[in-house]
């Protein structure tokens, strides 16, 4: 039984993982956008939140009523200042800002908040559970993660594949000439996209500081873990996402069952993997030859 409840766990450690990808997912679909600076940016929500519950006393989740509208806010002035410009057939000015985007948030949060890790307390969900079996049980707050995730993801299924907007999105992501061409401001939708993926990440930012402790210096390893679950799941599918996400979980739970030190390792050895057998991801479409 040890094993089965390996995989649940793993299964509900990837509704993080998704969340953490759908961003970066829709970054990269839409605008062609390796967003370096994905994992600093959601531990940035995370202070945010930090900051309200600090001033409020609120709980986290409620707390994301206001970090999601700011996070958005964020997003969607980031694009439309910086990141616009840097947006072409080279991606190398994108990488080089928005990592130089990490490096200076990074460091504005470690001098307001000090290197110390931090901690969002979300009360008693933290560590209800259900008990399936003896030797498993299900975490309420896991399990709400999880379904956030689907809830996040077919939400955004639903505005890309039947609204007026989702559909300029997707014409600009196809073709961003003749969008424009087709009168789309394309500007104004790579800012809405970029609003609405750093909502998502601001998502991810507050349930990851509700699972664990979280310090300025942690971005990149959360950046990894979401690149990790778009590549496995396959650029361009939202629910390839959420297939990535599970299955990187899935494969660090296991891991760490064979052994504690193996977690992260089988999961990078699982993407390493799927990106040499298959390089578009399980769900990606192939690029037209």
């Amino acid at each position: 039984m040890e094993w089965v409840n390996a995989v649940v766990q793993g299964i509900l450690l990837g509704g993080v993982f998704a969340l953490f990808a759908t961003g970066l997912s829709l970054a990269f679909g839409i605008m062609r956008l390796a967003n370096l600076a994905h994992g600093t940016l959601a531990l940035l929500a995370a202070f945010v939140a930090y900051s309200i519950v600090g001033a409020t006393g609120v709980n986290p989740l409620v707390a994301l009523f206001a970090v999601v509208p700011i996070m958005f806010v964020v997003g969607y002035v980031l694009e439309r200042g910086l990141l616009n410009f840097t947006l072409g057939s080279d991606p190398l000015p994108a990488i080089l800002v928005t990592f130089g985007l990490a490096v200076v948030i990074e460091n504005l949060l470690l001098e307001h908040y000090s290197a110390d890790a931090r901690g969002l307390d979300a009360g008693s969900i933290e560590s209800a559970s259900i008990h399936v079996t003896d030797d498993i049980a299900i975490g309420w707050f896991p399990l709400m993660t999880l379904a956030v995730a689907v809830g996040v993801l077919g939400f955004l299924y639903m505005l890309f594949a039947h609204t007026r907007a989702g559909r300029a999105f997707r014409a600009i992501s196809d073709d961003r000439e003749t969008g424009r061409l087709m009168g789309i401001n394309e500007r104004h939708y790579y800012a809405l996209a970029m609003g609405i993926a750093l909502a998502t990440v601001a998502i991810a930012g507050v349930f990851l500081g509700i699972r664990t402790t979280f310090s300025p210096a942690d971005g990149n390893s959360q950046l990894l873990f979401g690149f990790e679950a778009v590549i496995i799941g396959g650029l361009g599918s939202l629910w390839g996402t959420l297939a990535g996400g599970i299955i990187l979980g899935v494969a660090q739970t296991v891991g760490a069952e064979i052994e504690p030190g193996w977690s992260v390792l089988t999961g990078h050895l699982v993407f390493l993997a799927v990106l040499a057998l298959r390089p578009n991801g399980l769900f990606g479409k192939a690029a037209p030859a």
